[in-house]
């Protein structure tokens, strides 16, 4: 991966940069250690949080590489939620929780509303015999729009104690929906919206994605115009990417065909018409990602402690998480996964123990993401001026017009802002240059 700015087509290879050092590099040799954080006392100051997998899916979408399954039955189901809750009691055991409350749960898929309002329930039950998330600032649970009925979404709500409902609508086109490989058409994202309006969430946010294959300028202003008509209290734009594992990359490999999605330079343009509509209606832009209509209510407490360093304990298959700055994931096949749990031990599948210097690197880049980095943050905690110590990389952005600095602040533009993770590689250091991400 090269941290050149490209302004051509979507190629295959991975571009969203969501840790560091890249995901390529963490090894099983490194478990040892991975254990050895999971079984000592965290301070007792560091943010806690959960992340639960639930890997099902109605359909796979043409675009999706996350670790999913599709045409399972209720009993492959039940065994995984039972691995699940099972998983949970060994973590709840585990020294690095200490007496720390969760302050952030995060329900990913995945399809997590493909669980029934039953097995959410009995789900939850599960998981308060060993833990609460009561206190949690925020509990966030992925749905998609076709999964949902009025008691599940209730169920949601007053069962599972969910804060933060988000909605993978991606695209209000049923042509495009479809070419994609989604399961749900837009009937449905209207169904389950009055649902999910009278039962009041905190939080729901919206997913979008700029590029889908099919998409046009028209069609693009009509999904922003739109969800501005939904009013959510947060909007999520992903820039449509080919990682290896995706229909769409498989076929562009296998049969050297040229790629469907659009390029760069198109989907940056889209996202940048959306955050500027947004903003005209009273949004403010929280991060290259983001909007939301009210600072001061909505907050991402899974994103922005996840960015400072936080701990996440994970759970369910192929599931990343960190104890005490210590990287991990579990096992990614499921027969193993469910097997090891069933044995009584925890799902470990690799690790990684990076040094001071690359959590720094990691901090810097997740927080860029945001727009800005405050200088003085850096050098109170880890001792380092960033500013100087990549001088030659913020010199080169500065002179694009992607970043300005100023009074120990440095601001990407909208033009930076757009392209945030192609620029993220230059910070990485030479042995992870152009290395393979995932």
């Amino acid at each position: 991966m090269s941290s050149v700015d490209s302004e051509n087509k979507t190629e295959v290879g991975s571009y969203f940069i969501s840790n560091y050092p890249p995901y390529s590099q963490w090894k099983k040799e490194q478990l040892p250690a991975v254990e050895t954080a999971l079984h000592t006392d965290a301070a007792e100051s560091t943010p806690l949080g959960l992340y639960l997998h639930i890997p099902f899916c109605r359909k796979r979408c043409k675009f999706c590489y996350f670790k999913v399954f599709t045409d399972v039955n209720a009993a492959e189901v039940q065994r995984y939620v039972d691995a699940l809750c099972n998983e949970i009691s060994l973590v709840s055991q585990l020294p690095v929780m200490g007496q720390r409350p969760f302050r952030f749960v995060y329900f990913g898929g995945g399809t997590p509303s493909f669980l029934s309002p039953k097995q959410l329930t009995k789900l939850a039950d599960r998981l308060r015999e060993h833990i609460t998330w009561d206190g949690a600032e925020e509990v966030t649970f992925e749905c998609e729009p076709g999964t949902l009925s009025e008691t599940k979404v209730k169920t949601l709500r007053d069962v599972m104690g969910v804060t933060r409902l988000s909605l993978g609508v991606e695209n209000f086109s049923d042509a495009l929906l479809e070419e994609n490989g989604r399961a749900h058409l837009s009937k449905q994202v209207f169904n389950a919206w009055e649902w999910i309006t009278a039962a009041n969430f905190p939080n729901v946010n919206i997913d979008l994605i700029s590029g889908m294959v099919g998409e046009t300028w028209d069609n693009w202003r009509e999904n922003v115009r739109r969800t501005l008509e939904l009013s959510p209290e947060s909007v999520t734009i992903y820039q449509m990417e080919l990682p290896f594992n995706t229909v769409y990359s498989k076929d562009i490999l296998d049969k050297h065909s040229d790629s469907p999605v659009a390029d760069w330079a198109t989907k940056r343009a889209w996202v940048d018409y959306a955050f500027n509509e947004f903003m005209a209606a009273g949004y403010s832009v929280s991060s290259a990602y983001t909007v939301v209509k009210d600072p001061n209510k909505v907050n991402f407490s899974y994103r922005d402690n996840l960015w400072l360093g936080a701990d996440l304990l994970a759970t369910g298959i192929a599931s990343f998480g960190h104890a005490s700055g210590v990287h991990y994931q579990n096992i990614a096949e499921l027969e193993l996964y469910l097997s090891t749990i069933e044995s009584g031990k925890l799902p470990l599948g690799r690790g990684f123990v990076p040094t001071d210097h690359q959590r720094l690197i990691r901090e810097m880049i997740l927080l860029l993401k945001r727009g800005y980095l405050d200088v003085d943050h850096f050098r109170n905690k880890f001792g380092v001026d960033i500013v100087a110590h990549w001088q030659a990389e913020w010199d080169r952005y500065v002179n694009e017009g992607w970043a300005t600095i100023q009074d120990n602040t440095i601001r990407l533009t909208r033009y930076g802002l757009l392209r945030v993770d192609a620029m993220l590689p230059a910070f990485f250091e030479p042995e992870h240059q152009n290395v393979r991400y995932t």
